[in-house]
């Protein structure tokens, strides 16, 4: 599976979300699953986006055909976009399936990491992260994503901004120290967004 993150920040908020929401046309594209997105809590100007395709080959041949002329038309209410496309590796939550219905807030966590600590990065995430996140109140789902050049992305889905809250730096202090992670990382950025629900295909 094939996991795109799109992020930037919006200078038309009106004219980008009437032209997001014609993104719909996606359904039925060959190899496409899902797609959904909100407000980055934090910076109300930023956007998030997120798909998942079945593989490469099948956004690729999107991407050459169908992609250009509804982004065309978005073009302009936003600036600084960034792409960024990870590889699946492991569900954060077991039984992982890309589905934004029932969510109401996603956290994406970004992180540049060494070379040389890059199997024990993952290794953490499977056997410390993963267990805490997963008993979180008010977690869905996750998936834990690779890219090329040594980056991972860690998105979970939750139930509601109440349930996202109680997972808290209380105990992140404790687990990071037990990850090692900052033998690990070189770079961390992370948000907390807000859904919109009439953004999801």
């Amino acid at each position: 599976m094939l996991v795109k993150w799109i992020r930037c920040t919006v200078v038309d908020r009106h004219g980008f979300e009437r032209e997001q929401r014609k993104w719909a046309g996606l359904l039925g594209e060959p190899g496409f699953q899902c797609q959904g997105g909100g407000w980055s809590r934090g910076r109300p100007d930023v956007a998030h986006v997120f798909a998942f395709w079945d593989n490469r080959a099948f956004y690729d041949s999107f991407m050459a055909r169908r992609h250009d002329r509804p982004a065309a038309a978005q073009a302009g209410t936003y600036k600084d976009m960034q792409v960024k496309l990870f590889e699946y590796r492991f569900d954060v939550k077991t039984g992982f399936e890309p589905d934004f219905t029932d969510a109401d807030v996603v956290r994406v966590a970004h992180s540049r990491v060494y070379e040389d600590r890059v199997e024990h990065f993952a290794l953490m995430q499977q056997k410390v992260w993963n267990p805490a996140i997963a008993g979180s109140p008010g977690i869905l789902r996750g998936v834990f994503g690779e890219a090329p050049g040594n980056e991972f992305l860690v998105l979970s889905m939750w139930q509601s901004s109440a349930e996202r809250g109680k997972y808290r730096p209380e105990g992140a202090a404790r687990l990071s120290a037990r990850a090692d992670i900052e033998r690990d990382v070189a770079a961390l950025t992370g948000d907390v967004v807000q859904l919109e629900p009439s953004w999801t295909v």
